[in-house]
C-alpha cells in the first residue's frame, strides 16, 4: 500500500536523523494508525512542506471495529502506563530489547534486529520462567530454550555482515515467539 511505503521511507529518513545527530531521543517510529490525518497529494517542495499541495486526497486507514472494543483496546495501553508510573507492574528489560528487535526488523534494520533479539531472548527466558501456569506458556518457553542457538548464531552472522534469507526468517520466527510469550502474559496477568 502506498500508505505503508511513505511512511517506511519517513522512518528511515528518521532513523538516519537520529544517528547522524547521534541523539537517540530523537528517534521515533511511526504508523498509519498513529497519524491524525493522512493526505496523498503532490505540489512544489515549498508547498508540502508548508502542509499545501496542488491536488490531495485525504485516506482513512483505520481498522473497522466496534467503538466498545476501539475504546477498551485503546484503555489497555493506558491502564498499564499508570501502573508501571505507580510502581504497581516493573517493566521487564525484554519488553525494551524485544520492541527494539521488533522495530529494527519492520524498518528493514535485519542486523540490529538480530543483536537486540540475541539480548531480548536472553532476557526473555530468565525474567519469564514460570511466568505463568499455563501450558501454552509452557510450551512456547520450551521452544525458545531449545533455539535460543539459532538468536546467537543469527546475531553472530549480523556482526559479521547482512544476513542470509534463511537467518532473517529465524529471526522472524523467533522474535514473533517472543512476542507471542508477552501478548499471553499481558492478556492472563490482565
Amino acid at each position: 500500500m502506498l500508505v505503508d511505503e511513505a511512511v517506511e521511507l519517513l522512518n528511515r529518513a528518521l532513523h538516519a536523523q537520529a544517528l547522524a545527530s547521534a541523539n537517540p531521543s530523537s528517534r521515533a517510529e511511526l504508523s498509519p494508525e498513529g497519524a491524525e490525518r493522512i493526505l496523498i497529494g503532490f505540489g512544489s517542495g515549498e508547498e508540502t512542506a508548508a502542509g499545501r499541495f496542488r491536488d490531495a486526497r485525504q485516506v482513512d486507514v483505520a481498522p473497522r471495529s466496534s467503538r466498545r472494543r476501539r475504546r477498551e483496546e485503546e484503555l489497555r495501553p493506558q491502564e498499564r502506563v499508570a501502573a508501571i508510573l505507580g510502581g504497581r507492574e516493573r517493566a521487564d528489560a525484554c519488553e525494551t530489547l524485544l520492541l527494539r528487535a521488533r522495530a529494527d526488523l519492520d524498518a528493514g534494520r535485519e542486523r540490529e534486529a538480530a543483536l537486540q533479539l540475541r539480548v531480548g531472548l536472553e532476557a526473555l527466558l530468565v525474567e519469564l520462567k514460570g511466568a505463568l501456569a499455563d501450558p501454552g506458556h509452557k510450551e512456547d518457553m520450551a521452544a525458545l530454550q531449545a533455539r535460543r542457538g539459532e538468536a546467537g548464531e543469527a546475531a553472530n552472522e549480523a556482526l559479521a555482515g547482512d544476513l542470509a534469507p534463511e537467518r532473517r526468517g529465524q529471526v522472524e520466527e523467533l522474535l514473533k515467539l517472543s512476542e507471542r510469550v508477552l501478548r499471553r502474559r499481558r492478556v492472563l496477568k490482565g
